[in-house]
């Protein structure tokens, strides 16, 4: 069973958002180098050096600017799935669409979104390392 993996929530200034979810929920940030643009990781809890979790019952998320280039304009889950291009297929074949094919994010993983049959974009990520 694929389980939720992150969130991402889109925002249209990266500095008031950050300042927010700080503020509002004492959220940590922290900023990481993408390709494709600023990403801002959200910690929801207590993480360790290697930014993974110290404890069970919460998941971590991000946000980036909106733009053009990213089908979500919305808050968003990502599911983690052992095949990307497995799942991709089985997403089709349900009745989904992908709205953005897989994309290599630095050496962590793999990274695509898809359109549920409700109309819902969902990230679909696949660990290229274990993550401990």
């Amino acid at each position: 069973m694929d389980k939720v993996q992150h969130f991402e929530i889109p925002v249209d200034d990266i500095a008031r958002a950050m300042k927010f979810y700080e503020a509002s929920f004492d959220w940590k940030t922290m900023e990481f180098p993408m390709p494709s643009g600023r990403y801002v990781g959200l910690h929801t809890g207590p993480v360790d050096e290697k930014n993974m979790w110290k404890e069970p019952g919460f998941i971590n998320g991000g946000m980036f600017e909106r733009s053009a280039k990213f089908p979500v304009t919305g808050p968003t889950v990502a599911m983690t799935v052992a095949d990307i291009e497995a799942t991709l297929k089985k997403v089709q074949v349900a009745g989904g669409t992908v709205m953005m094919p897989t994309q290599k994010i630095a050496d962590m993983g793999l990274y695509a979104y898809v359109k549920d049959t409700e109309g819902n974009v969902i990230g679909v990520w696949q660990n290229l390392k274990e993550m401990k």
